[in-house]
Order: structure tokens, then C-alpha cells, then sequence
């Protein structure tokens, strides 16, 4: 068990643990997200604030919530971007606390220290710690002092500003080794990251990765990194408490992903032994104690070929994919949070969970339901969504803010639902994965459905042949686009020919009606839910 302590945790009255932490919070944020933590605000007796601009005033985020207030027009710089409007909300409703989830002011210390000066418990790290842990390169450093090995690269901002330091920058990046990579200090997401593959391209790179680097996080800081191929993306999920406490729920392996972006979400990591686990969650803990981490946090990792875990980033915030830690954990990992805001010691659950957390006895993954067109390299599809049907029976949990008629505005993330599944093993996981993907049905706008439910057939992700690369590498969506295509264009063919004959039976006949075939409702790829969809689904 990877658990680090300071101090002995104070003892609790038993009626300090019969009350809810907090009598009023607010959510600092919309869609499945804030759905989540209203939902755990509402099981622990406690009220919970919406937050919302001009696109959500009807979000599910807003129905549910006990109190609703307006933060502005659809801009997020004008209404979930503003710090003031956010903690005068608080303050106006009789919040407690509010807590940020993932995305728009999570991660902004400033944020942070503005609800901790205005007397209320902010619902993650503490300011100085997201302040510490946002800024990569700092964070880079503190792993080195604690004896956790970093991605090979630079400790310091590269002096853009200084033409005459060039020579030995590109010195630096030789010994670094290409290709290597061009990074932003501050925030992510692949913003400001340029990869550079001989010498020649550098200063180019490091000019543009500055100035994209500085309009997104307003910090153009950026430093040279190994790009290491291939390589898997494992995360390891932290807890800290006030005693300086802190716990490792287990690791998730977060390869596939698009643009840096994440798609895919399991945990535990496939592939890894007891002694690995064991010695990847020690390194977080390590990390994470070093910089005075409190709340939920996660350590994230590249595991290069050799086995060689390198320390990537801490991410002071929730997770998009808490869910699958959850499911294998059994741990509520947002009613811990809000506990652990209260300045309540880490729970005997938490500590229970973190015992066993090398040694998981279940497998749970996710898939990102996104508004994006896979076959157009991951275009954002906003728009109206027809019909939504979502799937359901054993082991299968779906996070979402979304019902047939919504509007998925451009304005925001494209991140419409989470799908997640939980069973045994990683098999049988995969297995109901793909049985809740066809159970799946989205129409009016183009999603990653598709692109999913290729994941789920695909012989290599079965295997556990994961890494950084592998949607690039297996993926070819325009190919899937136009195979599509053709599917399409044959339903529709074949439905204006039955029709064509009084008496015939229908192609768009019910579901269960339907006799199974195993070509066409098997593959997981384009699994039609009736050829009454055809139109309905890729292409549009």
C-alpha cells in the first residue's frame, strides 16, 4: 500500500460524522460533471448550487440543482471564466464551499486562493499547491528532489528571448536526444506542444510553441522533453488529507488518445504486475507528498518500453475518468473530496481502498462519448441532438448532462456523456463494452460512437497492445467514414424496394424482432440500431 503520513489524524466526535461537510455547495461548472457532484451533494444531504450561462439556463445541471445562478452570455470568458461572478454566487446563496470540477477554473491557483480569501473550503488542493504543481517545470523539479525520475528534458524555461542562448539550447536538446518535444510550463492539453525532429526545426518550434503556449494559459514558458516511443500514459489516482496523509487508489491506463487528448480510460493499467503497481503508486505518493498535496490529485506517467516509469505531470484537480478508480475501488471518490475539503482525515473506506489497490480483483473502462466526427480527424459536431439512448443492465454506469432535444453548443467541450463498464476482468469488461455500445443510440449529431465501437472489436486493444500511438497507428477514419457510406447508401436501397412491395415485410421493423446476424450486428463498428437509422447515423 503506497501511503504517506506526517502527523497522526485527529479524532473525529461521532457527531461530527453524523452531519453532512457542508450545508450549501456550489459547482463551479456544467454538463455530466456538475450533474456528478450535485448528485453526490444531494446523497450526503446537501444542497447544491448551479452555476450557468445564456446556453445552459435549461442544462440538467440547472434542473437538478437546488439553487441556480446566472453567471453571464455563452462566452466562457464571460460567465464560467469569471472569478468574481463565480464567488459572488457563493456568497449570495449561502454556499460553504464550491467545488471547481474539471476544465474551466479547476486548475486556475488564483481561483483557488479567491474562494479560500472569501472564507470558503474550495473543493481540491490548496492554492499554493495548485500553484506549485500547475507550473510543470516546478513540478519536474520537486520529483528529482524526492528521487522520482522525470521525462529526460530541461528544469528550466528556455530563454526564447534570448537569441544569443541558442547555441546552447540546441546543445541541451542533443544531449536530450530528438525527436523530442517542445512543452508548455503551464497548463495542457497539447497546447504549445510542437515535436521537433532534427535540429534544423527547433528555434521555429520553440517561437511558435511559445506564443500558442502564452495565448492559451498565459504563460508562453516552455521546455525541451524526450519524446519517448512508444510509451504508455498511466495515471495514478492521489488522495491527501490536513495531516499530510496521502494514499494511492490505484493506476489507470490512459493511452488512446487523439491530439493528446484522451479517449479511452481503464484501470487498473493492463499488463502490469503486483511489484510494478506497488512501485508506480510509491513514486506518486512520493510526488505528491513532497509538494503538500491535499484533496484528490492525480500523478501521471509514461511507461517507456524498457518498463522505466517516467514522471510526466500532477493534475490538482478530479478527473474526467475518476469513474473507472471508482468502479474498481468501490471508493466514492467525490464524497471523499468533499470530506476531505471539511478538514476531515482521509476515510477508514479510503485508507481500505488504497490497501488493496496493487492487487485489484475487477477491471472498468470508459469511453468519451464526444460531439466529433472520427472520420474527419476529430471535428467538433455541435448542434441538436434527436434521439439518445443510452445503455443499461449489469456493470455498465453512464455520467452525462445530456437528453434527446439538447443542444450541444460550440462554446464548450464536446464531451457529451461517459460511457463506463465494470466486470471481473478486462475481457469480460471488454465484452460489455461492446454489448453497451450497441446498445447505444445518438442522432442529430455526429459522434465518436463509431470510433469506439471499432476499439471494442479491435484484436490489439484486446491484447493490451496499447500506447500513444495506437490511434494513429490503427485508425484510419476516413476509410471507416466511406465504408460507412456505402452501408448506408445499401439500407436506404433496400428499404425503397421493400416499400416498393405491399406485403413485404419491413426493414425498420423493432429491435427485437430483428433476427440477429453476425456480420452486420457483430462487428461493433456500425452495429445499425434498424435500418430506419441509417440516415440518422455516419454519414450525415
Amino acid at each position: 500500500m503506497a501511503i504517506s503520513r506526517s502527523e497522526p489524524a485527529p479524532s473525529l466526535h461521532k457527531d461530527d460524522l453524523a452531519r453532512p461537510p457542508f450545508r450549501r455547495v456550489l459547482i463551479a461548472n456544467r454538463g455530466e460533471i456538475a450533474v456528478r457532484i450535485i448528485r453526490a451533494c444531494h446523497e450526503m444531504g446537501m444542497e447544491a448550487v448551479a452555476v450557468y450561462s445564456d446556453s445552459d439556463f435549461a442544462a440538467a445541471h440547472v434542473r437538478l440543482a437546488d439553487v441556480a445562478v446566472r453567471l453571464g452570455p455563452s462566452a466562457p470568458s464571460e460567465s464560467y471564466l469569471r472569478i468574481d461572478a463565480v464567488v459572488q454566487a457563493a456568497l449570495d446563496t449561502g454556499a460553504q464551499a464550491v467545488h471547481p470540477g474539471y476544465g474551466f477554473l479547476a486548475e486556475r491557483a488564483a481561483f483557488a486562493k479567491a474562494v479560500e480569501d472569501a472564507g470558503l473550503a474550495f473543493v481540491g488542493p490548496p492554492s499554493a499547491a495548485i500553484d506549485a504543481l500547475g507550473d510543470k517545470l516546478h513540478a519536474r523539479r520537486t520529483a528529482r528532489s524526492v528521487g522520482v525520475d522525470a521525462v529526460p528534458g530541461t528544469l528550466e524555461p528556455a530563454p526564447i528571448d534570448r537569441p544569443d542562448q541558442l547555441e546552447g539550447i540546441l546543445a541541451e536538446a542533443e544531449r536530450i536526444g530528438f525527436p523530442l518535444l517542445v512543452k508548455a510550463a503551464a497548463g495542457g492539453g497539447g497546447r504549445g506542444m510542437r515535436r521537433v525532429a532534427k535540429a534544423a526545426d527547433l528555434a521555429a518550434a520553440l517561437v511558435s510553441g511559445s506564443r500558442e503556449a502564452a495565448s492559451a494559459f498565459g504563460d508562453g514558458s516552455v521546455y525541451l522533453e524526450r519524446e519517448i516511443v512508444p510509451a504508455r500514459h498511466i495515471e495514478v489516482q492521489l488522495l491527501g488529507d490536513v495531516t499530510g496523509r496521502v494514499v494511492a487508489l490505484g493506476e489507470r491506463d490512459c493511452s488512446l488518445q487523439r491530439r493528446h487528448q484522451k479517449l479511452v480510460e481503464e484501470a487498473p493499467a493492463p499488463g502490469l504486475s503486483t511489484e510494478q503497481r506497488r512501485h508506480l503508486h510509491e513514486l506518486a505518493v512520493r510526488v505528491a507528498t513532497a509538494a503538500g498535496l491535499r484533496n484528490a490529485a492525480t500523478a501521471e506517467f509514461l511507461h517507456a518500453p524498457d518498463g522505466a516509469f517516467y514522471f510526466l505531470e500532477v493534475n490538482t484537480r478530479l478527473q474526467v475518468e475518476h469513474g473507472v478508480t471508482e468502479l474498481v475501488s468501490g471508493l466514492d471518490i467525490v464524497r471523499e473530496q468533499l470530506w476531505l475539503a471539511a478538514g476531515r482525515p482521509l476515510s477508514a473506506a479510503a485508507l481500505e481502498a488504497a490497501s488493496r489497490a496493487a492487487e485489484p480483483t475487477s477491471h472498468a473502462i470508459e469511453v468519451r462519448l464526444s460531439a466529433e466526427d472520427p472520420g474527419r480527424d476529430f471535428a467538433p459536431t455541435p448542434g441538436r441532438v434527436g434521439r439518445w439512448l443510452m445503455p443499461s443492465g449489469p456493470g455498465v454506469r453512464v455520467d452525462t448532462g445530456i437528453e434527446a432535444g439538447d443542444r450541444v453548443p460550440p462554446e464548450y467541450d464536446n464531451l457529451i456523456a461517459k460511457l463506463m463498464v465494470h466486470a471481473g476482468d478486462r475481457d469480460a469488461a471488454i465484452d460489455r463494452l461492446r454489448r453497451a455500445l450497441d446498445e447505444t443510440e445518438i442522432s442529430g449529431i455526429q459522434t465518436t460512437l463509431p470510433f469506439h465501437r471499432f476499439v471494442a472489436t479491435e484484436p490489439s486493444f484486446r491484447a493490451g497492445s496499447l500506447s500513444t500511438g495506437w490511434v494513429p497507428e490503427h485508425w484510419d477514419g476516413a476509410a471507416q467514414r466511406l465504408a460507412a457510406a456505402h452501408l448506408a447508401q445499401l439500407a436506404v436501397g433496400l428499404h425503397a424496394m421493400q416499400a416498393s412491395r405491399p406485403g413485404a415485410p419491413s426493414v425498420a421493423t423493432p429491435r427485437a424482432a430483428r433476427k440477429p446476424t453476425t456480420e452486420a450486428s457483430h462487428d461493433g463498428r456500425w452495429h445499425h440500431s434498424g435500418l430506419e437509422a441509417a440516415l440518422d447515423r455516419w454519414p450525415r
